[in-house]
């Protein structure tokens, strides 16, 4: 019983289909090479009070939580090992997950540590810190599913959408000065009341979680409430400038079987993302 539970929880983390090139070297083999990997993990309703708790019980932070469309609730978590990984220079965006908790339609959805740490990580990715993060979750939380969102595992680290769309490195820059100063302006604008955290990381590097206007963020409602939980935005203070992943990267991304068509629906948003986050360091 104990080997078939432990085959089930291996099987949520892919779709056996499917291929994609090389990136380059790996840590180790992780066994997911040449296959898709599932982007979320999904599973039946849970409250929030009690998510946290079991995520706190398997060793987890609570960092904060965030409300992204009506009805919905997103819990940003983290721990030590994430946290080590995110120190690296240039890898702040690996320090959290990210659970979204639907009311309305009576779901939840973790983010993929696997999926996401492979592309934000790239050639630094270290498969048995992720795949330990995905083990917690799903011993925590055993009967999770994995989502229809897949994408090749190969091919993450270089992931774009298409010709002529960004990378994971084609980060839109927000604003420059000391970090010192960026950080102070991120906690005045507005009184400080976009901002959901900060966590820092390093001497040189800080994550922010912040909020987006009200209507560039209701692009979610448009292409899939149940992936809302990439909100809140965040924002890297790191060697003197202020960037965000580029909007474009992080909407298919998180969104990896949005079409061309879907992309047009929402064709203003990429620009009002960075509108809505450059105002906050002038």
């Amino acid at each position: 019983m104990t080997k078939t539970i432990a085959a089930l929880l291996s099987a949520t983390v892919l779709i056996f289909s499917g291929c994609g090139s090389s990136t380059g070297p790996e840590v180790a083999k992780t066994g997911y090479e040449g296959k898709k990997i599932n982007t979320y993990l999904q599973g039946l309703h849970v409250d929030v009070d009690t998510a946290k708790s079991k995520l706190e019980a398997a060793g987890f932070e609570i960092v904060a939580t965030y409300t992204p469309v009506k009805g919905g609730t997103t819990v940003i978590f983290t721990n030590s090992e994430l946290k080590a990984e995110a120190a690296k220079p240039k890898r702040a965006q690996a320090a959290i997950l990210r659970l979204f908790i639907d009311d309305k339609e009576k779901t939840i959805s973790f983010n993929n540590p696997v999926y996401f740490g492979k592309a934000y990580m790239q050639g630094e990715y270290n498969h048995a810190v992720f795949n330990a993060q995905l083990e917690k979750i799903n011993a925590a939380f055993p009967d999770l599913k994995p989502s229809v969102d897949v994408w090749d595992f190969d091919a993450l680290a270089t992931y774009h959408f298409m010709v002529s769309m960004p990378y994971f490195e084609d980060t839109d820059l927000l604003g420059e000065g000391t970090n010192e100063e960026l950080l102070a302006k991120a906690n005045a604008y507005k009184k400080g009341k976009l901002k959901i955290f900060q966590m820092k990381l390093s001497d040189n590097s800080y994550l922010l979680g912040y909020e987006l206007g009200s209507r560039t963020s209701k692009f979610t409602s448009k292409i899939g409430r149940a992936n809302a939980g990439l909100l809140p935005w965040t924002i890297v203070i790191e060697d003197g400038k202020a960037t965000a992943l580029s909007a474009k990267y992080h909407i298919a991304i998180s969104y990896p079987l949005l079409d061309m068509s879907g992309f047009m629906g929402i064709m203003t948003v990429p620009g009002a993302v960075v509108n809505d986050l450059q105002k906050t360091f002038k």
